[in-house]
């Protein structure tokens, strides 16, 4: 993550992003929020989002009031919420979103234009569509604790969603270690290294549903944007969390899972349960994450307890073994040291 040249500003010693999965403000938790306090949906999960200096999440639907439903190609799902929803956003600490994914277009391309302007209205950053190609493409820059975080978004799903030059859509590619994909991923992290980024967060909708671990192309896409420069990737679409790796100070998190929704609970994969996963940094680096275990209910998130608390622990250490990966158990969840 350390950059030369850069001047060390007025940061925290300390710094701490808490990254989430998929978060789908949509259909029944659309019709919740007309009924509940935003802060309710996050359940007991609250104080941990807010304890962190800014949350970071895959937002999996429009933010509009355009109820034409998206109909040149087949989707058998189509998921938007009403403005309202950026108060829950915001309740929860949610700072940025990425918008790379299979349900940003589900109502057209004036959801998509309405969900950039609630969420610009609300000051909460986005990355991975836009009113055209280039905005699609353009990261998103924070500052969070007086770091600059840096955040490209893009995605592998729904290829009729991506943005051209005179289109609104998707920053769309696919998952490949080709130059013609790494190039353009290495010119905005140029990009971001040039305007001072402490930290660069790639944000990913990759791969199909309910897979327990990354494919093998996969784990050399996470290799290979490694090397070109991000600090962090940040995966989602798998609706299951898969497991982590740390190497040489940098972060892969497979697959975030799941965190706020209204869907179906597979029995076997447990997609109700997940983690926050929590990043320290410092002036040096990243320095650990840690993972709190959490469980999901219709339109709500709890921290998991007792036995759950335990087999979501167990199920994390198992798939990040499989990667060569150790985190260590803590009173709290887990805990991988990146230094």
């Amino acid at each position: 993550m350390s950059r030369e040249g850069k001047a060390k500003g007025h940061k925290k010693p300390t710094a701490t992003l808490a990254l989430v999965g998929d978060v789908m403000l949509g259909r029944l938790i659309n019709r919740e929020m007309a009924r509940r306090r935003p802060e309710s949906f996050w359940g007991d999960a609250l104080p941990v989002l807010r304890g962190a200096d800014a949350v970071f999440a895959n937002l999996e639907c429009a933010i509009s009031a355009h109820r034409a439903a998206w109909s040149r190609t087949y989707k058998v799902f189509h998921f938007r919420a009403d403005p309202v929803a950026v108060d829950v956003l915001r309740a929860g600490n949610v700072r940025y979103v990425s918008l790379a994914n299979n349900h940003v277009l589900d109502f057209e391309e004036q959801g998509l234009r309405d969900t950039l302007r609630h969420l610009d209205k609300a000051g909460i950053k986005h990355a991975g569509a836009g009113r055209d190609l280039a905005e699609a493409m353009t990261p998103a820059i924070l500052d969070v604790a007086g770091y600059r975080i840096g955040v490209i978004s893009l995605t592998d799903n729904e290829p009729a969603f991506a943005a051209r030059a005179d289109r609104p859509g998707t920053y769309y590619t696919p998952i490949e270690t080709t130059p013609a994909v790494l190039a353009p991923i290495e010119r905005r992290i140029a990009r971001l290294a040039d305007a001072s980024a402490d930290l660069i967060v790639l944000s990913v909708h990759w791969g199909p549903n309910m897979v327990r671990a990354p494919r093998s192309d996969f784990r050399r896409f996470a290799d290979a944007v490694l090397t070109c420069g991000i600090d962090v990737v940040h995966g989602h679409s798998a609706h299951i969390f898969q497991g982590v790796v740390g190497r040489a100070g940098r972060l892969v998190l497979y697959d975030t899972g799941d965190f706020l929704d209204d869907y179906a609970v597979d029995p076997s994969l447990r997609n109700d349960w997940s983690f926050i996963f929590l990043i320290d940094l410092d002036m040096e680096g990243l320095v650990r994450l840690r993972m709190r275990p959490v469980r999901l209910r219709l339109g709500r998130v709890d921290l998991a307890r007792n036995d759950e608390f335990e087999q979501i622990r167990s199920r994390m250490l198992s798939a990040s073994a499989e990667l060569g990966s150790s985190p260590v158990t803590t009173d709290e969840g887990l805990m991988l040291a990146l230094r």
